[in-house]
């Protein structure tokens, strides 16, 4: 009898750390927010060049639909949520594009990455590493920087970044590549 109660008080401790521990938090991010984004959802190819650029607003709110994330994301139909502003768009500008080289490792959904550690200022995968644009760093607050999958597009409006998208959230980023370790 004692064996069967210390047993039981094993297994509900056990239990109390699975359902009341902080890192619970972060298991419970694995899938998207909506049925319509994320939630290992991988496009089937960048966006198409912004036809009608949009001018820039402050505080954009990207949540198209009800429960869809405040964020450039794509939805499952391959529309890229918040990719509009166009080549012109100044927040993207930069003097030395490809200071680092362009992006060796391949492109869109047959590569797809697992994050290895850092943050928006410096990520890396494989051996490659990343910069998040400053204008897109809290677009990535809810990655998990050690292993989120995302994969890698090019940008078709602005020259010298790319797009990280993050299969989980199915949101975007822009970012630089840094090269190689």
């Amino acid at each position: 009898m004692k064996k069967l109660i210390g047993l039981l008080s094993v297994l509900s401790m056990v239990l109390a750390v699975l359902l009341f521990s902080p890192s619970r938090a972060a298991c419970g991010q694995k899938k998207g927010g909506h049925p319509d984004v994320g939630g290992g959802y991988v496009p089937r190819h960048g966006p198409p060049p912004a036809r009608n650029p949009q001018p820039v607003v402050q505080n954009r709110n990207f949540s198209d639909r009800d429960g869809h994330p405040n964020a450039p994301h794509v939805h499952r139909n391959g529309e890229w949520v918040g990719h509009d502003s166009g080549p012109n768009d100044a927040r993207y500008h930069l003097d030395h594009p490809w200071e680092h080289g362009h992006f060796p490792g391949g492109f869109g959904r047959g590569h797809r990455w697992r994050l290895g550690g850092g943050g928006p200022s410096r990520f890396w995968f494989g051996g490659f590493f990343f910069s998040v644009s400053l204008v897109d760093v809290a677009f990535c607050d809810g990655w998990l920087w050690d292993s989120d999958e995302i994969v890698i597009y090019e940008d078709p409006d602005h020259i010298g970044w790319y797009l990280a998208y993050n299969v989980r959230l199915g949101v975007y980023v822009h970012v630089m590549y840094l090269g190689t370790s």
